[in-house]
């Protein structure tokens, strides 16, 4: 199996989105990479324990693709040895009323994981400045003063609010959350294969709605509006991956191995250590636990 440079996939310069490979396979079949995945998740589910524990950082994991590009297998696959209580998936739909009342970040401060926890966001506060520039009309439901009309939102406007997002993201780091923002990069040819494979298999028909064809046809406005973000958001306390995607399973590793080397290098996250008084008793605690009568 060819070796993974998760390096590659980091965005520390300009990034073309049409010159980047969407299909990796590292020349190995599907059950090595399986056996690759099943040991890389042991270890983040063991880092997930410890940084539990020592409760003084928490992981966001921000996913973001077009439709079909594997977000939710992925979320799945990726931590199925972690600790149920310690991980925490919010996938952000159409605002609702609630929210509406709010600015656009709100909701997605209130979902921030606690700390020692992994917060997935499955589509992510980007969707403010990916699906509202394909469809700009959508932000005028966020009643912000001085915006009446889509006329009002200039290249002013969006780089205001590239900005405000970099402000969150520089927030949330500063108080010891570890951020991670992974774009599944999907070619649309294997978008229509799984479009049409969601047709085709009756248990998968409720994925599918009319609704994606029309989306589908905005495919390289996506891809423009993909590829500003990621080049105006991606900073080093919290970088952009962009993950080739067409192989599922490929995709998988890559993001699992990715979070294990950058988890590692945070070398303060130990299990805490019992103070002197309870570590010089510990052995009088096993007496009395020991010669306890039921």
């Amino acid at each position: 199996m060819k070796k993974i440079n998760t390096d590659t996939y980091k965005v520390i310069k300009p990034v073309d989105l049409k010159a980047i490979n969407t299909f990796e396979d590292f020349d190995t079949d599907d059950d090595k990479l399986k056996k690759v995945l099943k040991k890389i998740r042991r270890e983040l589910g063991e880092f997930q324990d410890t940084m539990y524990a020592h409760g003084k950082y928490s992981v966001l994991l921000c996913l973001q693709g077009m439709d079909t590009s594997g977000k939710d297998s992925l979320i799945r696959e990726v931590f199925k040895d972690f600790n149920a209580r310690g991980v925490v998936v919010h996938s952000f739909k159409v605002p609702t009323e609630l929210e509406k009342k709010h600015d656009y970040l709100w909701r997605h401060y209130i979902s921030l994981p606690a700390k020692g926890k992994v917060g997935v966001f499955n589509r992510t506060h980007y969707e403010n400045v990916l699906v509202t520039r394909v469809h700009p009309e959508y932000v005028l439901s966020e009643h912000i003063p001085g915006i009446h009309s889509v006329k009002d939102l200039d290249e002013k406007f969006w780089e205001s609010r590239f900005e405000q997002i970099n402000n969150f993201e520089k927030h949330i780091t500063a108080n010891g959350t570890i951020v991670f923002k992974f774009f599944l990069h999907l070619s649309k040819e294997e978008q229509r294969q799984r479009l049409l494979r969601r047709l085709a298999l009756k248990e998968k028909n409720w994925k599918f709605s009319p609704g994606d064809l029309k989306e589908r046809k905005l495919w390289d406005k996506y891809q423009e509006c993909y590829e500003e973000a990621i080049n105006k958001t991606s900073k080093k306390n919290a970088p952009w991956f962009v993950i080739p995607a067409d192989n599922k399973k490929a995709a998988r590793v890559i993001v699992a191995q990715i979070l294990l080397k950058e988890l590692k290098k945070y070398k303060d996250i130990k299990e805490p250590e019992l103070n002197d008084k309870i570590k010089a008793n510990l052995e009088d605690y096993k007496k009395q636990l020991e010669t306890e009568q039921e």
